[in-house]
């Protein structure tokens, strides 16, 4: 774990007081905010990060329009260089899977051929499943 300290000047420039903020960062393997359970299961308190299959992932507006193919590309070099960067977002509705955003990072992932991708995962209700398929 890392520490900082920052110095901001005061919310006034007639003073010449500098206020303190500790700041605490923790380095994670999947982006996952430290000390938090991955069990998507018992997603209490927000969404969580885990690495999903892709199967798993249902994708019902895949069809409304293409991907670029060069962002596709250029994410796919990105993701063989360094790794996916920015987890999709996904809802789990009964246990069920659903991906809206991530369009070009999910068909990077499987035109590499690979079979998960991270995700983070957010709890929702049918009613908000129906709001996204809107």
């Amino acid at each position: 774990m890392a520490s900082f300290v920052l110095h901001l000047p005061a919310a006034t420039a007639a003073t010449s007081r500098w206020r303190s903020f500790s700041v605490s960062a923790t380095a994670s393997s999947n982006g996952a905010v430290p000390g938090r359970s991955q069990s998507v299961g018992q997603g209490k308190g927000g969404p969580v990060v885990v690495e999903l299959p892709l199967d798993k992932i249902r994708r019902p507006l895949m069809r409304t329009r293409a991907n670029d193919p060069v962002k596709v590309k250029d994410l796919m070099d990105s993701i063989q260089e360094i790794g996916l960067q920015v987890p999709i977002d996904v809802l789990e509705v009964d246990g069920v899977y659903y991906g809206f955003s991530g369009c070009h990072r999910y068909e990077a992932h499987q035109r590499l051929g690979l079979p998960k991708i991270r995700c983070k995962v957010r709890k929702a209700t049918k009613e908000t499943l129906r709001h996204h398929l809107r």
